[in-house]
């Protein structure tokens, strides 16, 4: 069986793991924590970066420096995983679902201000599949009505629009090391905070509320409990892990956008026929590779190849079930105007698999397959 994905591992992982346990200090924020959050500051060009347990606790946390409270209306698309919308539901936040475009599965931004009351506070876009919204409308609209933006780039990391690192343009942007991940760390996440006056409260939130940061770079003789916060911080063995990933991040990506180029090469006559769809990649975006998909042409389509596929040893795999259509979606949050594309392109995406260790003999083999499937119809 090809899998749909396989994490990512790079043989410096154990050493590091190894120097970890030597320097007899396992917990969050040792040297490796810190070597990821200087990688990504220095790659991104962001403000300040902080490793954290997961993308959700990152979503989370930016949730609660944002101020976020009940009453308060949060837009973001219903084609994206939960914890973009549970870490406004926690703070007692109205998600406000806004329709995707269908050419790259992204919140429609020309839809966003129609969404906008006197209640919402934030917007959240999610670049799916690595591949940027159009941020600039965003932040214009943003601008004009005094909101937050806080960019789900769960699937970012190495992407960027128009010269920028997504998760680097809003307010706060919360990137994801999940297994499923370009780069992983089992499961981890960071967020990236654009102005430094918030990076204080964001250490001390992340710290369960301790100024402990401060004390460990010896600006302060003690800590004490300062805030309400929780914790945040991934173990010291997961960020060792994830840095050797990091230190060869421009091998991975170049492997995966050989990947990723190979099915666009290989599928382009079943395009070209109007079989499928291919993903589209926006001018000013750079995208990562994160994903391939292709879109069927209905439901039953796609339950078809998936199947047809498995049955030829290769996994893959749908995505999100549309968070509206959900029963917490219906009690926590509901659908601004028309559900034209949402759930309509949500039921034809098929995930081909990509990872790092997918031989280029692989992928040759996957896109055989769907050939085969779709030489009869």
């Amino acid at each position: 069986m090809i899998n749909f994905n396989e994490p990512p591992y790079m043989e410096k992982s154990m050493d590091y793991i190894r120097k970890a346990v030597e320097n007899k200090k396992i917990c969050g924020d040792g040297e490796y924590t810190k070597k990821c959050n200087i990688w990504l500051e220095e790659h991104t060009g962001t403000k300040k970066a902080l490793l954290t347990t997961s993308c959700t606790h990152a979503t989370e946390l930016a949730a609660i420096l944002s101020e976020i409270k009940p009453g308060d209306e949060v837009i973001m698309p219903a084609y994206t995983f939960v914890s973009t919308a549970d870490a406004f539901v926690l703070r007692g936040a109205k998600v406000v679902f806004v329709d995707i475009r269908p050419d790259t599965m992204n919140i429609d931004e020309k839809l966003i201000e129609h969404a906008i009351t006197d209640k919402t506070r934030a917007i959240v876009p999610v670049h799916y599949a690595g591949v940027s919204c159009e941020m600039d409308t965003i932040l214009a609209i943003a601008k004009k009505y005094n909101l937050l933006v806080i960019e789900d780039a769960a699937q970012g990391v190495m992407a960027s629009y128009k010269g920028k690192a997504l998760g680097t343009m809003g307010d706060y942007g919360c990137y994801s090391f999940h297994e499923t991940k370009n780069y992983s760390m089992g499961e981890g996440g960071a967020l990236l905070i654009r102005d430094e006056k918030n990076v204080e409260n964001a250490e001390i939130v992340r710290e369960k509320g301790t100024n402990r940061s401060k004390f460990f770079r010896g600006q302060i003789d003690k800590y004490t409990w300062v805030e309400a916060g929780s914790s945040y911080l991934p173990s010291e063995l997961n960020a060792a892990y994830l840095y050797a990933q990091l230190e060869a991040a421009d091998k991975i990506n170049e492997k995966r956008r050989s990947i990723w180029n190979r099915y666009w090469d290989g599928l382009e006559k079943l395009s070209d026929e109007g079989k499928i769809i291919r993903p589209t990649i926006p001018e000013g975006c750079v995208h990562n590779a994160h994903m391939f998909y292709l879109k069927a042409r209905d439901l039953e389509e796609r339950t078809a190849l998936i199947s047809y596929l498995k049955e030829q040893g290769v996994q893959a795999v749908f995505h999100y079930i549309p968070l509206h259509t959900a029963p917490a979606g219906r009690r926590y949050g509901m659908f601004a105007g028309e559900d034209r594309y949402t759930t309509r392109e949500s039921e034809r995406l098929v995930r081909l698999p990509l990872y790092y260790n997918l031989s280029l003999e692989q992928a040759d083999y996957v896109i055989d397959k769907v050939n085969a499937f779709y030489k009869e119809r």
